[in-house]
């Protein structure tokens, strides 16, 4: 036998945001293989399924991905339907390339189901658009996260400095090196950011500037979170900036 890999993007957390295809397949799935940062709710649809964490958290124990291709592989010669579950989107910033070449490799049939990246949960939640007229017209999404054992370069960040809006994933634990590399490309200190943590699901907003930005990212919890820099940010950063200066205080206390 061999069955069918569903790479499934889960979205940024909250259930109701899943595409219906997603949570029929969710129904349906023999086995599902999940991300860390996967919630409860959206794994409560598996009703049937197996599960299995083979998830990956910044400097914390986590499944290599080289063992994830082998038993997506072996999965699907034991089972008829699996899911591959993926935060967001599967095919931004989650490795699903390289399943892909995995799975085609070894002639199993795969299908891709898109789900909605934390970026568009993140600007839904401080009610501020990724692009706006006369203001922001490119948007780049960035990260300077890179795989074990790779050597950490910040190329990333000529990208993100030439746009208007950048978004920068996996970067909250990085973020006082996110703010030097773009103030080095040239970005001015004083560019509005936002810090949006855990999207679509008991999120927490922190904003200010660039040049607070690792203060701005102390202030989070364990939660996935993204930082949006840029003028577009401007109105959302000063609404939030003062959850930024209670919690200092309250820490300084």
């Amino acid at each position: 036998m061999t069955g069918t890999v569903y790479l499934v993007g889960a979205g940024p957390g909250a259930a109701d945001l899943l595409t219906l295809r997603a949570a029929r397949l969710l129904g349906q799935a023999d086995l599902i293989l999940h991300d860390a940062l996967v919630s409860d709710e959206v794994l409560a649809l598996g009703i049937r399924a197996r599960k299995l964490n083979v998830g990956k958290r910044a400097n914390k124990p986590s499944t290599d991905q080289a063992f994830i291709n082998r038993l997506l592989v072996r999965a699907a010669h034991r089972n008829k339907l699996v899911v591959r579950l993926k935060g967001g989107d599967p095919m931004l910033f989650g490795r699903a390339q390289e399943e892909l070449d995995a799975l085609n490799a070894a002639g199993i049939p795969v299908e891709i189901v898109p789900g909605i990246s934390a970026v568009f949960a993140a600007a839904a939640e401080i009610a501020q658009s990724l692009t706006q007229r006369r203001l922001s017209r490119s948007v780049v999404f960035v990260t300077p996260a890179v795989a074990r054992g790779d050597a950490a370069d910040d190329g990333w960040a000529s990208a993100a400095a030439a746009a208007d809006t950048a978004v920068v994933y996996m970067g909250k634990a990085q973020a006082a090196r996110v703010r030097d590399a773009l103030i080095a490309c040239g970005l001015p200190a004083s560019r509005p950011a936002v810090l949006v943590e855990s999207a679509s699901f008991g999120s927490f907003v922190a904003g200010g500037t660039l040049g607070a930005l690792e203060d701005i990212a102390a202030q989070a919890g364990d939660g996935p979170a993204l930082l949006l820099i840029g003028e577009a940010f401007a109105e959302a950063a000063a609404r939030h900036a003062h959850q930024t200066s209670e919690v200092s205080t309250a820490r300084r206390a």
